[in-house]
């Protein structure tokens, strides 16, 4: 078969080509598909929390006790995301999307069906290392299909997906619990995450580059769609293109790490993510406490932060676009968003963080301003506005970041994900454990201070990649390179 030309595959010589085959139509088809799939890593988190003192008066169990089931799903998701990561970069996304909602429905329904305490807690850490690393899948899909020049907007709706989710699923599962029972929290993710995985078994063409290219390359048999010349850009007559494979690494997105240009922006990433959490962690406590809420009410001041973050992916994807082409434009390069862009040339950094600086400077004022209107009781209105505002910018620099990384490590996006992932984990959990003791040692208006240097100290790492983040990334690839050859 003469091979029609795609970027990242090995048996193709490098030419002129479409980045992906797939149509605008199918490229928004498939990335609500991957995100409705994501949608699930942090509804599965935050959809749980209200249900902590009933799960722990119905399994006549103490709270600490159902405290754990949380400390050991979060412990698990930390890991997961490197043993899917670089197997969906290997073996193909649909394949392990398959296997793992699959997983995620039966613990689910395990969970809805179990009465006693240890079933709770060994099928809660099944849970998280089915669904945690469908997030990293979604971002390599996106990197499958889109090229840089419409990235933006893709990972803006991944974003999107996954920001909702902080919003809504306390309220979600508040609801459920109230009217149902704490049962139906599982009943509803079994439901809901059978009906993704049913849409994903018909609809989602396999996308990994290194098995169908730019989607002009025939699958396996074993990656095709059930419904005949669905999202298919082959001919019958193609033959399945022999590659050469590899076993998948779960320590693949440890070595990401070695890089420097990824660790300086992960580490970056880790922190932010740090000040995200801690705003997460401590609304309800803060607000019940300072405002006398009641339980119902405490879920509901979690809205304005992630009502911001929703907001923001409405225009972060137009703005990183139009970031890229300026800078594609400023060095008299093509535009067109059809046609796939060596990256490995190109200062991808400057392109993208040059949109971050404003935001990163109105997340760390309004943190700390949203930390001393606590501090000093301000009427509700005021933290509950900057709030809204922390949660708008704060998303914008995720965006900003994930797209960048995904950039650099086009390759194998899914590991690089995954990487970020174990740092951020970490950070969270240790920042988590002493965040009360902070607190009142220091008083909340100085601790949400001390969460605004932890931004600025973000902005700084990240104008060292925006400095010398190219150079260095390039000359991992020469040296990858050299050792290669």
């Amino acid at each position: 078969m003469a091979a029609k030309g795609f970027q990242d595959t090995p048996m193709v010589a490098e030419a002129v080509y479409n980045y992906s085959v797939f149509t605008k139509t199918e490229k928004w088809c498939i990335i609500s598909m991957v995100s409705y799939a994501a949608w699930f890593s942090t509804l599965s988190s935050f959809i749980y929390f209200p249900a902590v003192h009933l799960l722990s008066e119905d399994l006549s169990v103490s709270v600490d006790k159902i405290n754990l089931t949380i400390t050991s799903y979060m412990a698990v998701a930390m890991i997961a995301p490197t043993l899917v990561g670089d197997a969906a970069d290997v073996l193909g996304r649909r394949p392990v999307y398959m296997v793992t909602l699959s997983l995620y429905v039966v613990s689910n329904i395990a969970i809805a069906s179990s009465k006693s305490y240890s079933a709770l807690l060994g099928l809660r850490v099944l849970q998280a290392l089915a669904i945690s690393g469908t997030f990293s899948i979604a971002y390599g899909v996106i990197t499958d299909v889109a090229s840089p020049a419409e990235r933006g907007s893709f990972v803006s709706a991944v974003s999107f997906a996954i920001t909702i989710a902080p919003s809504i699923g306390p309220i979600l599962g508040g609801s459920l619990s109230y009217a149902a029972g704490w049962t139906w929290i599982f009943w509803f993710l079994s439901i809901a995450a059978g009906l993704c995985l049913t849409i994903m078994v018909l609809f989602l063409p396999e996308t990994s580059r290194r098995i169908v290219g730019n989607g002009s390359i025939r699958p396996p048999k074993h990656l095709r769609l059930p419904v005949p010349k669905l999202m298919r850009h082959w001919e019958a007559s193609d033959q399945v293109v022999k590659q050469k494979r590899r076993m998948p690494n779960p320590l693949k997105s440890l070595t990401i790490l070695i890089r420097k240009d990824n660790a300086v922006i992960i580490f970056g990433c880790g922190l932010l993510y740090v000040v995200y959490t801690c705003i997460n962690a401590s609304l309800s406590v803060l607000f019940i406490d300072i405002y006398n809420l009641n339980q119902w009410q405490a879920g509901i001041i979690y809205l304005p932060f992630g009502l911001g973050g929703m907001v923001s992916t409405f225009f972060s994807g137009p703005l990183l676009d139009t970031a890229y082409r300026k800078a594609r434009v400023k060095r008299g390069l093509s535009t067109d968003k059809v046609v796939g862009d060596d990256l490995d040339d190109f200062p991808i950094e400057k392109a993208r963080l040059s949109v971050i600086w404003i935001p990163l400077i109105v997340t760390t004022a309004s943190i700390v301003a949203f930390g001393w209107t606590l501090h000093y009781h301000h009427h509700i209105a005021i933290p509950l506005s900057l709030q809204f505002v922390a949660g708008l910018c704060m998303q914008l620099d995720f965006s900003v970041y994930n797209t960048l990384l995904v950039d650099k490590n086009h390759r194998t996006p899914a590991a690089a994900q995954a990487s970020s992932n174990i740092v951020r984990c970490t950070f969270a959990a240790i920042t988590i454990s002493f965040l009360q003791n902070l607190i009142d040692a220091i008083s909340i208006g100085w601790t949400f201070t001390f969460m605004g240097g932890l931004c600025l100290v973000v902005a700084a790492l990240f104008l060292v990649d925006y400095q010398v983040g190219t150079r260095w990334r390039q000359r991992s690839i020469d040296s990858d390179l050299r050792i290669a050859t």
